[in-house]
């Protein structure tokens, strides 16, 4: 699965709102049973998901995540039931802890993905990191299954185990460690790594200055909860046209160093060797990916 920036929750019992999110430029969205939806409302979303999975996908439509209540909560089951099926592009296991918990769910789609005609592994999974217990865990529970994609920061849950005032601050320094450490365990097993929500809807600029520095700690994409977020998240995690030019030019002088028998340069009084080329070269695939031109004017 392709790296995805925008990462939409959604509230699964909101057939106006799961309507709307299945067409728009969000990355991904992520249809949800757990925190979002009350008790009452678990069955209304359980039926209206199953039903949105069941829709013909529009062209550059978001991949489609279901967050399931949490893993050995009795609803589990009831979630699983419902929204495993063809149209499933992957689940989200919410406040996750040990690596036995992912497995436990692995084994369940291992089960039914035959039964349903669906490619086996093809269900993937995306990890809520929520807790101390799951950060200190988050490398191996990142590197139990080849259906884990990708880990994803629950700040307010962590927060809240922290003892963490409840008014969040600015780019959520205090969580600056936890935020850090889960993108070492993500980077560690080559997958992918989600930064929590911007929470304040009226503060664009605060967004804007959040995103940015997810991006400067490792997190490749940032989870939300409005469709106005969407395209500033989508362009903070995209390489800018003008990183696009100079990972070109370092590819292109490194290349002709090492044609001359140089194993390292300067570029631009910069010292360019093996492992920035590697980084211009992982920013190049991502701007193919993403249509990005170095020749395009930056916004």
């Amino acid at each position: 699965m392709d790296l995805k920036r925008s990462w939409m929750f959604v509230p699964g019992h909101r057939q106006r709102m799961i309507d709307k999110a299945l067409g728009l430029n969000a990355d991904a969205i992520m249809l949800d049973i757990e925190d979002g939806v009350a008790p009452s409302e678990k069955d209304t979303a359980r039926k209206l998901i199953g039903e949105a999975l069941g829709r013909e996908r529009l062209p550059h439509s978001p991949v489609r995540f279901v967050r399931i209540n949490a893993i050995g909560h009795a609803r589990m089951e009831a979630d699983l039931e419902a929204v495993v099926r063809p149209g499933l592009d992957g689940l989200v296991l919410p406040k996750v802890e040990t690596a036995e918990e992912v497995l436990k769910v692995d084994a369940i789609l291992g089960e039914r993905e035959p039964e349903l005609e669906i490619q086996g592994g093809s269900i993937k999974l995306l990890i809520a990191i929520e807790s101390p217990k799951g950060l200190l865990n988050a490398p191996a529970i990142a590197g139990c299954s080849p259906r884990v994609i990708g880990l994803m920061f629950g700040a307010e849950d962590f927060g809240r185990e922290l003892g963490l005032p409840t008014f969040r601050e600015a780019e959520a320094r205090e969580m600056l460690y936890a935020r850090s450490a889960m993108v070492v365990a993500a980077a560690s097993v080559h997958v992918q790594a989600v930064d929590g929500v911007w929470v304040d809807l009226k503060d664009t600029e605060g967004l804007w200055g959040f995103a940015r520095q997810s991006r400067r700690l490792g997190f490749s994409g940032m989870s939300l909860i409005h469709p106005s977020q969407i395209d500033p998240i989508n362009n903070v995690f995209s390489p800018t046209p003008e990183e696009v030019s100079y990972a070109e030019q370092v590819v292109k002088a490194y290349e002709e160093a090492v044609a001359r028998g140089d194993g390292s340069i300067s570029l631009g009084g910069q010292l360019i060797d093996r492992p920035i080329v590697e980084r211009a070269r992982r920013t190049l695939e991502l701007a193919r990916m993403l249509g990005v031109d170095a020749a395009r004017t930056s916004q």
